[in-house]
C-alpha cells in the first residue's frame, strides 16, 4: 500500500519513478493481484493518470483494463473506475488547462487510434453494450459515455459491430427511458452519433418508439422554451427522418406530425428571445423541411402537406411569419419553411394566398413579402427566402398564376392599393440590380408552363414618361437590352441582363405570338446577332449564351407570320454573320458556367453572395431541355422545316383528339363509378333483405315444429277417446255407467281447453306473420333491386300456404269433435228419461240415487256450455281464414313490386353494357394513337372475378 500511495501524492522517500514506471507498476498490480481491493486502487490510480499520460495509460493498460471489464462484473466500483479510464484515453475532449498547442491534433489521432485497438476486438463492443444494460449509475454513465466517443472515433464500424450484435441496438433504446436526466440526455448524444448516416439503424431505432419518446422529452423540456436537451432531441429526430423515406412515412403514419403544432405557438410578446430559443425554433423548423422537402417523393410529400394544413400547423407557421418581433434569422427560415409547406400543394397554396397581415388596411400576405424582396435595404438572406417563397406558391398552381397576371393587366389595376404586379414591375425597372434579377425570375415563374398567361400579358402598358405613349411590358424588356444609352445607365450589370433575358427566353418559349411581337421589333433581332458575334470578356460570356438562347428560341418556335423574319431567313442571318459552330458554341455558354451547375441541383436559391445570383432552377430545367433542339433546329432545311410543321400540325391535331377522348373518358369514369355505387347500395340492400328472409324462415320453422307438435298431441287425444267404446244402454243405466260418462265429459272438457288454448296460439301466430310480412313488403317496396327479395317471397308464399292447409285440417278435426259432441248430446236426451225413472227408485230407496240425479243434471248443463263455445271457436276459425286471404292478397302486390325491381335492374344491365361498349371503341382508338391503354384482359378478369363473387354469394343463399 505505501507503493500506492507514492503513487497517489503521498510522501515517499528516494527519487521519485517516471510516469511511464508508475503506469506500468499499477498494471503489473492490476494483473497480479489476487485480491479485489488491491486491483480497485490500481485501476483509481491508473484513472487519475489517464489525462495526463494518456498515451502511457493507453498503450500499457488497455488490454488490463478489458480484462477487468471481462472478470470484475461483480463489483461496480472498479467496473466504473476502468470505464472512465477508457473514456479518458480514447475521448478528444481534453481539458483546455492540459491541453497544448498542438494537442488537438494529436488528441484526434490518439483517440482515432485506441479506438481501432479496441474496437479489433469486437467482443470489446459487446461486452460494453452488456455493461450499458446494468443500472448502477456507476457503470451504466460511464459506459454510455465510452460508447458515444466510439462512435465519434470510428463510426461506421462501431455501428456495424451493433448492428449486428443481437438487441444491440434495442438496448440503447432503453436508455431514453431512464429515470436519471444525465443518463437519459448522454444516451440522446449515444444515438445521435450511432444513427448517422445508418439508414438500417435509424429504422431500427424508428420502430423502437424513439419518435414517441423523444417527443415526450422536447414537451416535457417547454418546447422551444427548453435547453440543450431538446436541442438534442431535434438533432437526433433529424437523424432518423432526414433522406429516409421509410421513417418519415412512419412519422406522418403515426400522428407525429399534429404533435409538432404546439412547438411554434408564440406568444404576443416576441421580445427578448434567448440564444437557445432560437436555436431550439430554428432546428424545428428544418425538422418541418425535412418532411416537405422537394426531394422526398412526390407522393409522401404531398401527404405530409396535406397533413400540416389539416393540423393547423400551417396556420400556426404563418401566424409567425405576419408577427412583430421575431428574430431575422427566425423569420428568414418560417419563411423558407412556409415556402416548402405549400410547394405543389394546391389546398396549402390556396389558403397562403387568403393570408392577410396584420395592418391597417389588410393586405395580403404575398403582397408583404414582396414589398421585402424589391427593398434594398433588407437582408440578402431574406429576400432569397421571399422570393423561393413567391416562386413556390407558383409551382403548379395555375390559379395563383392568373391572379398574379391579372394585377398587371388594365382592366383590373386598382390605384387603391399596391398590388403584387406593380411590385415586380417596380423591381423589374429599379436601379438596383438584385430587385431586376428577382423580379425578372418571379414574373418568369408567374408564366412558366402556361402558354395563356403568356399570351396574356403581352396586352400590359406601361406609362415610361409623361407626355410619350405607352408600351408594352415586353418592348420595354427588350428595349432596356438593346438600346446602347439605356444599357450603359441601367443594363450594363450583368445580374440585371441574365434576368431579363432569362424572363424573355420563359416567356418566348412554346409561344409563337410572343415571338411573333418579339420579331416585330426590328431593332431586337440585330442586338442579338451584334451580342453572340462580338468577342468578349468571361463575365460577357454568359450574356452572349442567352442572347443565342433567346435568338434560337425566336427561330424554333416562329410560326413564319413575318416574313422579314421567316426561319429560313434568320438561319440564313446566323451563318452569314455569327457562323453556325459559333452559335451553337456560345449556346453551350450557358451550361458549362459554374453557377448553371450550382443552380440546377436544388429548388431554392442557395447563393453565398448576390453576385453569385444568375440561375434560377426552373431555368435551367428550360436550358437543358432547349438546347438540344435548338442546336438541331439551326442545321435543319426548309424541308425539313416543312415536314417538322406538318408532324407538329398533326401532333396538335391528335392531342386534341386525344384530349377530347381524355374527358369523355374521365366523364364516362365518373358514371361508372356512380354506377358502381348504386350497385354496391343494392348489394347491401340486398343483403340486408337476405337477412330478414333468413330470420322469418327459422321463425316460421319454429311456428311449424310447434304446430306438429301439438297435432301428434290431438291426434293421440282423439284415438284415445275413439277407444272407449259406448257402453250406455238406454235401458237399465248403472251407477258405474253414469261415472264413466262424467269421467268423459271431464276429458270432452280438458280437450275443450286445450282446443281453446291452441286457436289461441294459432292466432297469434297469424297475427305474428302478418306483421313480419308487411315489414318485409315495405322494405322490398322502398329497396326492389335483388332477386333474393323474389325468392323470399316465393318461400314465405309458400310457408303461408303450408300454414293455411295445416288450419283447414284443424278445422276439420274440430268438426269432428263437434259431431262427437252432438252425439254425446244426443246420448244425455236417451238417457235423461232412465235418469228420472232411476231417481223414483232411489227417492223410495236411498237419497244417494239423488244427488247422483243432480250431477247428470249439471253434466247437462256444461255439456251445453261446450257447445256454445265450439260455435264460438268456429267464428274464431271463419275470421283466421279471412285474415290468411288477406295476407294472400299483400303477397300477389309484393310480388308484383319485385317483378318491377326486375325489369329496372335488366334495364340498368342494359346501360352497362352500352358502356362497355363505348368503352371498347374508345380503348381502340386510344390505342390507334398510340397512348398507353389498361389491357381489356385485366378489366375482363377483374369483372369475372366480380361475377364469380356474386354467384358465391347466391348458391350460398
Amino acid at each position: 500500500m505505501n507503493f500506492l500511495r507514492g503513487v497517489m501524492g503521498g510522501p515517499s522517500a528516494g527519487p521519485q519513478p517516471s510516469g511511464a514506471d508508475t503506469i506500468q507498476k499499477l498494471c503489473d498490480r492490476v494483473a497480479s493481484s489476487t485480491l479485489l481491493d488491491d486491483r480497485r486502487d490500481a485501476v483509481r490510480a491508473l484513472k487519475a493518470l489517464s489525462k495526463k499520460y494518456r498515451l502511457e495509460v493507453g498503450i500499457q493498460a488497455m488490454e488490463h483494463l478489458v480484462h477487468v471489464l471481462q472478470t470484475d462484473r461483480s463489483d461496480s466500483e472498479i467496473i466504473g473506475y476502468a470505464l472512465d479510464t477508457l473514456y479518458n484515453v480514447i475521448s478528444n475532449d481534453l481539458e483546455e488547462e492540459e491541453q497544448e498547442e498542438n494537442s488537438p491534433k494529436q488528441g484526434d489521432d490518439l483517440g482515432s487510434q485506441f479506438t481501432e485497438i479496441f474496437i479489433k476486438q469486437p467482443e470489446n463492443v459487446t461486452l460494453l453494450l452488456t455493461l450499458v444494460e446494468e443500472f448502477d449509475f456507476h457503470v451504466r454513465w460511464p459506459g454510455v459515455k465510452l460508447l458515444t466517443s466510439l462512435l465519434k472515433q470510428q463510426g461506421p464500424q462501431v455501428q456495424q459491430i451493433i448492428l449486428v450484435s443481437p438487441m444491440g441496438v434495442s438496448r440503447l433504446m432503453d436508455l431514453l427511458a431512464d429515470s436519471r436526466e444525465v443518463i437519459r440526455n448522454d444516451g440522446v448524444l449515444l444515438l445521435q452519433q450511432l444513427t448517422k448516416s445508418n439508414a438500417a439503424i435509424q429504422k431500427i431505432v424508428a420502430f423502437e418508439n424513439a419518435f414517441e419518446r423523444l417527443l415526450d422529452i422536447v414537451t416535457e423540456e417547454g418546447n422551444s422554451d427548453g435547453g440543450i436537451v431538446v436541442e438534442d432531441c431535434l438533432l437526433l429526430l433529424q437523424n432518423l427522418l432526414k433522406n429516409n423515406n421509410s421513417n418519415q412515412n412512419f412519422f406522418k403514419e403515426g400522428s407525429y406530425i399534429q404533435r409538432m403544432k404546439p412547438w411554434f405557438e408564440v406568444g404576443d410578446d416576441n421580445c427578448g428571445w434567448s440564444a437557445q430559443k432560437v436555436t431550439n425554433l430554428h432546428l424545428m423548423l428544418q425538422l418541418v423541411r425535412v418532411l416537405v422537402s422537394p426531394t422526398n417523393p412526390p407522393g409522401a410529400t404531398t401527404s405530409c402537406q396535406k397533413a400540416m394544413f389539416h393540423c393547423g400547423l400551417l396556420q400556426q407557421l404563418c401566424t409567425i411569419l405576419m408577427a412583430t418581433g421575431v428574430p431575422a434569422d427566425i423569420l428568414t427560415e418560417t419563411i423558407n419553411t412556409v415556402s416548402e409547406v405549400i410547394r405543389g400543394c394546391q389546398m396549402n397554396q390556396d389558403y397562403f394566398a387568403s393570408v392577410n397581415a396584420p395592418s391597417n388596411p389588410p393586405r395580403p400576405a404575398i403582397v408583404v413579402l414582396l414589398m421585402s424582396m424589391v427593398n434594398e435595404r433588407q437582408p440578402f438572406v431574406l429576400r432569397c427566402a421571399v422570393l423561393y417563397c413567391f416562386q413556390c406558391f407558383l409551382y403548379k398552381n395555375h390559379k395563383g398564376q392568373g391572379e398574379i397576371v391579372s394585377t398587371l393587366l388594365p382592366s383590373t389595376i386598382d390605384g387603391s392599393s399596391v398590388s403584387a404586379g406593380q411590385l415586380l414591375c417596380g423591381g423589374l425597372f429599379s436601379t438596383d440590380s438584385l430587385s431586376n434579377w428577382c423580379a425578372a425570375v418571379a414574373l418568369a415563374h408567374a408564366l412558366q408552363e402556361n402558354a395563356a398567361l403568356k399570351e396574356q400579358l403581352l396586352r400590359v402598358q406601361l406609362a415610361t414618361s409623361i407626355g410619350n405613349p405607352p408600351v408594352s411590358l415586353l418592348q420595354q424588356c427588350t428595349n432596356i437590352l438593346s438600346q446602347g444609352d439605356k444599357i450603359d445607365r441601367r443594363g450594363s450589370k450583368v445580374q440585371t441582363r441574365v434576368g431579363l433575358l432569362m424572363l424573355l427566353c420563359t416567356w418566348l418559349s412554346n409561344c409563337s405570338i410572343a415571338v411573333t411581337h418579339f420579331l416585330h421589333n426590328p431593332a431586337n433581332v440585330p442586338f442579338l446577332t451584334g451580342q453572340i458575334a462580338e468577342n468578349l470578356g468571361e463575365e460577357e460570356q454568359l450574356v452572349q449564351g442567352l442572347c443565342a438562347l433567346l435568338l434560337g428560341i425566336s427561330i424554333y418556335y416562329n410560326d413564319n407570320s413575318l416574313e422579314n423574319y421567316r426561319k429560313e431567313k434568320l438561319k440564313q442571318l446566323i451563318e452569314k454573320r455569327i457562323g453556325r459552330e459559333n452559335f451553337v458554341e456560345k449556346l453551350g455558354f450557358i451550361s458549362k458556367h459554374e453557377l448553371y451547375s450550382r443552380a440546377a441541383q436544388k429548388p431554392q436559391p442557395g447563393f453565398s453572395s448576390p453576385e453569385h445570383m444568375m440561375f434560377d432552377h426552373e431555368f435551367t430545367k428550360l436550358v437543358k431541355e432547349l438546347e438540344g433542339v435548338i442546336s438541331k433546329a439551326i442545321y435543319k432545311s426548309s424541308e425539313e422545316d416543312k415536314k417538322e410543321e406538318e408532324v407538329k400540325k398533326t401532333l396538335e391535331q391528335h392531342d386534341n383528339i386525344v384530349t377530347h377522348y381524355k374527358k369523355v373518358i374521365r366523364e364516362q369514369d365518373q358514371e361508372l363509378e356512380e354506377l358502381k355505387q348504386q350497385v354496391s347500395t343494392l348489394k347491401s340492400q340486398n343483403e340486408q333483405l337476405q337477412v330478414t328472409v333468413t330470420q322469418q324462415v327459422s321463425q316460421i320453422q319454429q311456428h311449424k315444429d310447434q304446430y306438429n307438435l301439438l297435432k301428434v298431441q290431438l291426434g293421440k287425444d282423439t284415438q284415445h277417446h275413439n277407444s272407449h267404446g259406448d257402453t250406455l244402454q238406454v235401458n237399465g243405466i248403472q251407477v258405474e255407467e253414469v261415472s264413466k260418462l262424467r269421467e268423459e265429459l271431464e276429458d270432452w272438457r280438458n280437450r275443450h281447453e286445450q282446443l281453446q288454448g291452441q286457436l289461441k296460439e294459432k292466432d297469434a301466430v297469424i297475427e305474428n306473420l302478418k306483421s313480419l310480412q308487411l315489414e318485409t313488403g315495405t322494405e322490398q317496396s322502398s329497396q326492389p333491386s335483388s332477386s333474393g327479395g323474389m325468392e323470399h317471397s316465393a318461400e314465405l308464399q309458400k310457408e303461408l300456404e303450408l300454414l293455411r292447409t295445416q288450419i283447414q285440417l284443424q278445422a276439420a278435426e274440430i268438426s269432428k269433435l263437434q259431431a262427437e259432441n252432438q252425439k254425446l248430446q244426443a246420448m244425455n236426451t236417451a238417457v235423461d228419461p232412465a235418469l228420472g225413472a232411476s231417481g223414483a227408485v232411489a227417492s223410495r230407496s236411498s237419497e244417494k240415487e239423488g244427488r247422483l240425479l243432480q250431477e247428470l243434471g249439471e253434466l247437462q248443463s256444461e255439456v251445453k256450455a261446450l257447445s256454445e263455445e265450439k260455435v264460438s271457436l268456429q267464428q274464431q276459425l271463419d275470421s283466421s281464414s279471412s285474415t290468411v286471404a288477406i295476407l294472400q292478397d299483400e303477397k300477389s302486390k309484393l310480388q308484383q313490386e319485385v317483378a318491377e325491381a326486375k325489369k329496372e335492374q335488366d334495364d340498368l344491365l342494359v346501360l352497362l353494357a352500352d358502356q362497355d361498349q363505348k368503352l371498347s371503341a374508345l380503348r381502340s382508338k386510344l390505342k390507334d394513337l398510340g397512348m398507353p391503354v389498361e389491357d381489356e384482359d385485366d378489366i375482363e378478369s377483374g369483372d369475372q372475378a366480380d361475377e364469380d363473387e356474386d354467384g358465391d354469394e347466391e348458391e350460398q343463399d
